[in-house]
């Protein structure tokens, strides 16, 4: 399946094809890379392995070696016609299932809505719901190209000759429809029929108990047992996790050595075969204890890797070379004036990352994926920046004009996209803009990167001369400070021979995590498990009222969960959920949460509502209750399945919630009217104090047009206008132009709310019936929350009314207390502002004088190096660092007249009283040409001893740190450092 589809570790030998199958265009054959001699339609390499002959035009003289050498898509044609380009391949793959009753699905997004993985890693992974039981099937069976991208071993990306960064999963599936003798059916008729492909080259594995899907590999379809190999859990078995559903798996698995046999054949040999169809039979549950039982209704989940079977089908040695990559990676080639046919081993394998890192950045981008330091961002950036740097080594030249060379690279992955997911063509703009800015930042910290970079390496090759290592906080000084990915630290330190922390680095990561980590909620696979149980059970799923009524009288109380096990009733004080027959309350979704309120049964028992949400796929409501309950009547209060019951939200709670909603809505028209149509909407949340609202921006609104957007809100308010929310076709809905939030997952029916002529939207919350009700707008704060994202908070109705309350009383208090009318506080704050730069000025011209008076002395303490050079470290406490630089200055000059041609040197480290170092260091040209030494190099490794960090120029370098009690040892070592430099 997608979910487990093996990225294998060797490099491959060249590919192998049955006598039926070869590349046929009108032309010549042309032997390229190894030597070949033909025999029949079969090609024989001079190392004895056969491939499909490829059938090429003759390339005219004319045509610059620079030049794609790939085939044109149209010409990739097998022996009978059909089309093997990697477009033909998924359309072939894609028209057998739907020819076999299976629906053809559109891939999801790249952002899951599953909250376990960070990127859609499987073709299954959109179906997950379906497979746990947890939403009801929409066809009995389907088909999909999924994209996914993974990124766990992005150290191999170029390696080896199948892993990849963003791939295309086809994968057919089936809920509860048919099973494993169909699926292994349909497989084999695939591969066989379908592709062409030389049955007798196909092995199989299964798992080792699985005897029903051996028994059909061998009685049905016919598989020698010599080609059915039974492998462990670890290769054949498939789990949702520690619970939930699982079962068997079986591989097809392409030979590219026939001629070595079938006796004694291993599955894991990378060298000879490769694994291109993954059958996964998910036949059972697995509960908390580890027990398993059949599952009622049996799933199908398969993938096919669509690289991999481009790289079968057109005799390629590895999947780079196929249409699906090569054009990137010959318009990187030619963009550096070198050929990838003729490139050395290094150069082919920085042209494979540029190449599939491209791909893998223009579809999370499409996605709303955006650079920055965290989450999926971090993977944008990481995989953009391998990309920056790799064409910077090869010389890639950004086109006449342009600043940048990735966008141009990037044109041709969006042209090659329609096929996998239109919208990455429609989203084009915003994506070579992404890939322009995120080069050009990189760039301008690059530099200065390589340097601290190359002071770091120096540092290590200092330190141990024998087995230099960099520290894991200097790795990730570079990753927090100048954006280096670990993976780039790591790549320049050992071309230099040094060794990186990762572990270190990792150590530290998890420290910065922490402190920014967000709070988040532990989710137990069991409890979903039992919801989606009770689900079923109920069979109806919960009926919503909440859009025309609060209160809804005489519901049934169908279910109660307490401590995540069922139970038949709750008494007062206990926590329950409460699943009932019908609701009027909003369940938390599309950014609003769920709605407060209380249950009301007639004996005068109350369950408090805190909140309510969905579960089981949204089959049910789940309401969050307390028993509070009335034992006036000298009864203990509870609850019990099966009682009849009135739900009342709190109507303040809910006109708080709707009118903060219909805000949000006129809050994104507002943006996209004045920042421009390309923002589009990254999360949301709204609540009963205030709005919040992430847009995708490059940069934030300015003051003036945050003026501009909530005088738009406010005027959309003062229209009166009512809204109109109905229910329509997805289709429909998108013909009239309404805004969907972007990767989130619609149904085939949608509800659309519009505010005519302002705002049309997919939205399933709620809202007021008329912009009036809103009452009032106005925006609290807006601030970038990561690269290329940015975040507006905001209050509506009564809270607007709270916030200026709340600064009338800022107000009235600074009025107080500077002695002024409430008009006049800005001018006497900026007065005061004035009196205080003048004060802070004044001292630090004294704190200098004071600095140049102290260091006249200490010109007196420098030593003579035995070249000559004078070098001067010490101790300066009480000074500031620009007094500490003043004095640095001043003394270098003296020495260096004093020195004459040998040069002079010089170290300074002042101490707080709160603890804090401060460290300068400035070396003449004589010095550092003498000792070949470099003042950020020097600094650095006394910075890290003080608990701090930084660097500088070879001539020039500041530095800070936190522990003040290790200066004078830091220093002493520094002095060293120096003296033995110069004493070579």
């Amino acid at each position: 399946s997608g979910a487990r589809f093996r990225q294998h570790r060797g490099a491959p030998m060249q590919t192998l094809l049955s006598p039926s199958i070869m590349l046929r265009t009108a032309g010549v054959a042309i032997a390229r890379g190894v030597g070949f001699r033909r025999t029949g339609v079969l090609a024989h390499r001079r190392d004895g392995v056969q491939c499909a002959r490829v059938i090429r035009p003759m390339a005219s003289a004319a045509s610059s070696s620079t030049e794609t050498a790939a085939p044109k898509t149209a010409d990739l044609k097998d022996a009978a016609g059909k089309d093997i380009s990697g477009s033909g391949i998924r359309r072939r793959f894609l028209e057998f299932y739907e020819q076999r009753g299976h629906a053809r699905l559109p891939s999801s997004s790249l952002v899951p809505e599953d909250p376990t993985v960070l990127l859609t890693i499987a073709g299954m992974l959109q179906f997950k719901p379906v497979f746990m039981g947890q939403a009801e099937r929409a066809v009995p069976c389907a088909t999909t190209t999924q994209k996914c991208v993974r990124t766990n071993d992005i150290e191999n990306v170029g390696v080896t000759a199948r892993h990849h960064t963003f791939f295309e999963m086809l994968g057919n599936f089936s809920f509860g429809d048919y099973f494993k003798k169909e699926a292994i059916q349909y497989a084999w008729e695939l591969a066989t029929k379908e592709y062409g492909l030389d049955e007798t080259r196909i092995y199989v594995s299964v798992f080792r108990e699985d005897d029903e899907a051996y028994a059909i590999w061998r009685d049905v379809v016919g598989v020698p047992e010599e080609r059915i190999k039974r492998l462990d859990e670890a290769d054949n078995f498939w789990a949702a996790g520690p619970t939930g559903p699982c079962g068997p798996c079986s591989e097809l698995y392409w030979d590219f050595h026939p001629e070595r046999g079938a006796e004694g054949a291993d599955l894991e040999d990378d060298s000879r075969f490769i694994e291109f169809y993954n059958l996964v039979f998910m036949e059972m549950n697995r509960d908390a204890s580890g027990k398993t039982a059949p599952l009622k209704n049996k799933n199908i989940d398969t993938g096919m890797g669509l690289e991999r079977m481009a790289q079968i089908l057109q005799g390629k040695p590895n999947n780079y070379e196929t249409d699906l990559i090569r054009p990137i990676i010959d318009k990187a080639a030619s963009m550096a004036g070198i050929s990838y046919d003729d490139a050395d081993d290094a150069t082919k394998l920085k042209l494979k990352v540029i190449g599939d890192h491209t791909r893998a950045v223009a579809y999370l981008v499409s996605d709303g994926v955006l650079p920055s330091n965290v989450g999926r961002g971090y993977i944008v950036r990481r995989l953009l920046r391998r990309v920056v740097r790799c064409g910077r080594l090869l010389g890639v030249k950004a086109p006449e004009g342009a600043e940048a060379f990735t966008p141009a690279i990037a044109e041709v992955a969006v042209g090659m996209s329609g096929d996998c997911d239109p919208e990455v063509a429609n989203r084009a703009r915003k994506i070579y803009e992404e890939f322009e800015r995120e080069e050009l930042r990189f760039a301008k910290t690059l530099g200065r990167g390589e340097e601290i970079l190359a002071d770091m390496i120096a540092a290590a090759k200092a330190k141990d001369a024998e087995a230099p290592k960099l520290s894991g906080d200097d790795a990730f000084t570079l990753y927090d400070t100048y954006g280096f990915p670990l993976d780039i630290t790591t790549d320049v330190a050992t071309e230099e021979g040094v060794a990186v922390d990762v572990d270190g680095f990792e150590d530290a990561m998890e420290v910065a995590r922490t402190l920014s980590r967000d709070a988040r909620v532990t989710v137990d696979v069991t409890a979903g498990d039992l919801l989606a149980t009770i689900a079923d059970e109920l069979g109806e799923p919960t009926r919503f009222t909440g859009y025309g009524s609060l209160v809804e009288q005489s519901v049934t109380v169908r279910a109660i969960v307490r401590a995540g096990e069922r139970v038949d009733s709750a008494g007062a004080g206990e926590t329950v959920d409460v699943v009932l027959d019908a609701t009027p309350f909003y369940a938390e979704g599309g950014g609003q949460v769920g709605d407060e309120g209380e249950i009301q049964l007639a004996n005068g028992v109350i369950l408090s509502v805190r909140d309510c949400r969905k579960a089981a796929g949204g089959r049910v409501f789940v309401h969050v209750c307390e028993v509070v309950g009335d034992s006036s009547s000298g009864n203990k209060p509870s609850v019990s399945v099966g009682d009849a019951v009135t739900a009342a939200v709190n109507a303040e709670s809910r006109r708080r919630a709707k009118a903060n909603h219909t805000a949000t809505h006129l809050l994104q028209s507002a943006l996209k009217r004045v920042v421009g149509e390309d923002v589009s909407q990254a999360g949301s949340l709204v609540n009963t104090e205030r709005l919040r609202f992430d847009f995708n921006a490059p940069a934030g609104p300015t003051p003036a047009q945050l003026e501009e957007i909530e005088a738009l809100v406010n005027g959309w308010i003062g229209d009166a206008t009512d809204l109109v929310a109905r229910e329509m076709p997805i289709a429909e809905a998108k013909s009239r132009g309404a805004t969907a939030m972007f990767g989130e997952k619609y149904g085939d029916v949608v509800r659309v709310v519009d505010v005519p002529g302002v705002s049309m939207e997919l939205c399933g919350g709620t809202h007021v019936a008329n912009t009036a009700e809103i009452g009032g707008f106005k925006i609290v704060s807006e601030a970038g929350i990561a690269a290329g994202v940015r975040r507006i908070e905001a209050v509506s109705g009564p809270g607007v009314v709270e916030l200026l309350n709340q600064r009338e009383g800022v107000v009235r208090e600074l009025a107080g207390a500077l002695r002024v009318p409430p008009e006049e506080i800005a001018g006497r704050v900026t007065s005061l502002m004035d009196d205080l730069r003048a004060a802070q000025k004044e001292a630090e011209a004294l704190r200098g004088e004071v600095a140049a008076a102290k260091s006249a002395a200490l010109a007196a303490d420098a030593i003579v190096a035995s070249n000559g050079s004078r070098v001067l470290v010490a101790r300066l406490d009480g000074v500031d660092p620009a007094a500490l630089k003043s004095a640095a200055e001043s003394l270098l000059a003296k020495l260096a007249g004093e020195a004459g041609e040998a040069g002079a040197a010089v170290v300074l480290g002042s101490g707080s009283a709160d603890g804090k170092v401060g460290l300068v260091a400035i070396f003449d040209d004589e010095v550092r040409s003498a000792g070949g030494l470099k003042a950020g190099a020097v600094l650095g490794a006394a910075a890290k001893a003080c608990g701090g960090g930084g660097g500088g120029k070879p001539g020039f370098a500041q530095a800070g740190g936190r522990d003040a009690t290790q200066l004078d040892a830091a220093l002493d070592d520094a002095r060293d450092t120096i003296v033995a430099a110069l004493s070579k």
